[in-house]
């Protein structure tokens, strides 16, 4: 029982020391993490919806191509400012973003 628990708490430490852990890109470049983050989460909230039967998967797949387009764009603007995106930028594609959420969970 005690090996369990030793075992327990150490994936627990470790799994909760990756999570705080910031990677160097991360804070290199931190709106264009902001705005891939928001687009891996809304990915997640996607997939959820369809497998709990809340949108078709048609719905997804349109959902997904626009999230897809937001990411692309989010490349193009950073490959046009050595890797960086502008405030202006990321205030752009969390409109965009924004617009994609309030299609989830209709």
């Amino acid at each position: 029982m005690n090996k369990i628990l030793i075992t327990v708490a150490t994936v627990t430490t470790l799994l909760a020391g990756h999570v705080m852990a910031e990677t160097q890109w991360q804070k290199d470049h931190p709106r264009r993490d902001q705005v891939n983050s928001r687009l891996n989460n809304q990915d997640k909230r996607i997939h959820n919806e369809v497998k709990d039967g809340q949108i078709t998967k048609a719905q997804a797949k349109s959902m997904h191509q626009q999230d897809h387009q937001i990411r692309q764009e989010e490349r193009d603007m950073a490959s046009h400012d050595n890797g960086h995106i502008t405030k202006a930028d990321q205030h752009s594609l969390n409109q965009q973003e924004n617009a994609v959420s309030h299609e989830i969970g209709k």
